[in-house]
């Protein structure tokens, strides 16, 4: 008898543990779904922004930092193209914004100027913009976008790209979690 007490004792916390390891798994999904509706992570598969962000760096998104507003200048998006891939597949790029609704850009001489004004980047490869760009209007809802490495960026100074509709962000990229040594906030 007290051994079938026993048998029935184990049997019981068997039953309750894989319960408790049941909930723990759906818990974790739960939270896993949840997440990636505000985070997507992605990989960068490009030189275009280095020296910011190199290939096969490992990033998250902000899939919802544009809900209430759209992206400000100096943010690092990544985009939907009109580019095909080699599988037909539009190309996702990842570049910097440099011009919101309105702005008034142009580019020559290897300077950009936004409304007028010398726009100072320090965060560009080779410190040079190739391309010229005359006195073109951002139209509302679309961005003005480049690369961080601009000799060999396709961008907005370009037709094959041109400038990002809004509905075409995926999001934001906001952390950089490989290569370990640059690990944080990007």
């Amino acid at each position: 008898m007290e051994d079938r007490l026993q048998e029935e004792e184990i049997i019981q916390k068997k039953g309750s543990s894989l319960k408790e390891w049941i909930k723990d798994i759906l818990i974790a999904l739960v939270i896993a779904v949840i997440v990636l509706q505000f985070i997507k992570p992605t990989i960068v598969k490009e030189s275009s922004m280095e020296p910011t962000l190199y290939e096969n760096n490992y990033i998250l998104l902000n899939k919802k930092a544009y809900v209430f507003e759209g992206p400000s200048r100096g943010d690092i998006i990544v985009f939907k193209s009109e580019i095909l891939d080699k599988n037909g597949n539009p190309k996702w790029l990842i570049k910097r914004v440099i011009g919101v609704p309105g702005d008034v850009i142009t580019i020559a001489n290897g300077k950009v100027q936004i409304n007028g004004k010398l726009f100072e980047e320090e965060h560009i490869k080779d410190g040079v913009t190739d391309g010229e760009v005359i006195n073109f209007e951002v139209p509302d809802g679309e961005y003005f976008v480049m690369g961080d490495n601009r000799l060999v960026s396709l961008d907005s100074r370009y037709d094959e790209v041109g400038t990002v509709l809004e509905e075409s962000i995926e999001g934001k990229a906001f952390f950089r979690l490989y290569p370990v040594g640059e690990f944080g906030v990007i």
